[in-house]
């Protein structure tokens, strides 16, 4: 796992992260409230739309049929907004020697669609810090992802489990 932190990506399939930010290795105690990160760029492909409506049973056909949703508001097919969430959690590189787990995401709004072949990415802050003992403490984060326009499609409050001290 890398210590890179994530920064801007060019809108490309899939783009490696600059370093600057949150370190996703970093001790517990390293770590600061207003700290930024980006993440790495993924494309959204009708592959992953497809294989997200099988896999869930979420076929609504504003993803899955061109001729029923071109006809909708959206004009053509758009990913699960759920997929979307799904994707931005596999964007930003959670370090497993220290992120024990992924405790609560809340407060989640889509603010646009995503369609199909799009970009997106995950800008993120720390937002709060709580020991809960010697092990480990509770890190809250703001996300927003945004598209390869940099418009805000999603934003969220993440929390994950953070282990203070390497084992």
């Amino acid at each position: 796992m890398s210590e890179a932190i994530i920064s801007s990506a060019s809108a490309s399939e899939t783009t490696k992260s600059d370093t600057a930010g949150v370190v996703w290795s970093a001790a517990f105690d390293q770590l600061s409230v207003g700290q930024r990160f980006r993440s790495d760029t993924r494309t959204v492909s009708e592959s992953d739309v497809s294989a997200f409506a099988a896999l869930t049973g979420d076929s609504h056909p504003q993803h899955v049929d061109a001729d029923w949703a071109a006809a909708s508001p959206f004009g053509e097919r758009i990913a699960h907004g759920m997929l979307i969430l799904s994707l931005a959690v596999g964007l930003v590189p959670l370090d497993p020697e220290r992120v024990l787990a992924l405790r609560r995401v809340s407060d989640v709004v889509f603010k646009r669609p995503v369609l199909l072949e799009e970009t997106i990415l995950v800008a993120g802050q720390l937002t709060a810090l709580r020991p809960i003992d010697d092990a480990s403490g509770l890190v809250d984060f703001n996300w927003q992802i945004r598209n390869q326009d940099d418009a805000l499609v999603v934003r969220a409050n993440v929390q994950v489990l953070w282990r203070r001290q390497p084992q």
